[in-house]
């Protein structure tokens, strides 16, 4: 191959992955706001690209949605797993859980607000990313109880609690905020500091 045949595959390439790129980042804010079913032909026409194209990258809306919901995933795992890997502190661990989920916050909330309309590759993605949580979350709650900072309660139930603390405001945003604003940086640090007092050893509240 030619020096210059070389050249142009380059640019093809990464004009594939550019477009890939624009469909993906289109397609969570399309998803975010309208929900995921959403017909392929808006999200190519807010992309600027040809209809077509979306097919050309994902056969099928649901190989579209399995994408995102894997790179979603991926942030979220990336992020934990360094801080349970530096034996972090259950505070810190539950700043970056929320910090991502702002970031994602409105497709977050889409996805817990229609998770029972997925496909089922859908489904097990969200559930995987729901354990990959749990589990930086375990590792990092069991030191807590360890050093006796942490009341021993089971594990399961003490992520649930954190979990559901954060699903209720997100899926009841317009009692805590008006509809441009973010459920999360506003009551974030609130919701970190109830938590931690609810699970806390008395002497270490009080200290």
């Amino acid at each position: 191959m030619s020096e210059e045949s070389i050249m142009r595959e380059s640019i093809r390439q990464i004009q594939k992955l550019n477009t890939r790129k624009k469909i993906i980042e289109t397609a969570y804010k399309i998803f975010s706001e309208k929900g995921f079913s959403v017909p392929s032909n808006i999200i190519a026409k807010e992309a600027g690209i040809s209809h077509g194209s979306i097919f050309a990258h994902f056969p099928t809306m649901n190989d579209l949605l399995v994408s995102l919901l894997s790179d979603f995933g991926d942030k979220i795992g990336v992020s934990l797993h360094e801080l349970a890997k530096k034996s972090d502190s259950m505070e810190n661990l539950l700043k970056e859980h929320l910090k991502v989920l702002e970031e994602y916050e409105a497709f977050y909330s889409r996805l817990i607000s229609e998770k029972d309309t997925l496909p089922e590759e859908a489904k097990d993605i969200f559930a995987f990313i729901q354990s990959t949580v749990a589990f930086h979350f375990s590792s990092v709650i069991e030191r807590e109880m360890e050093k006796g900072t942490v009341k021993r309660l089971p594990i399961p139930v003490l992520y649930n609690t954190w979990l559901g603390l954060i699903h209720y405001y997100l899926m009841n945003k317009d009692l805590f905020v008006h509809s441009n604003e973010s459920v999360i940086k506003r009551y974030g640090p609130e919701l970190v500091s109830t938590y931690l007092k609810l699970i806390k050893n008395e002497k270490e509240v009080y200290e």
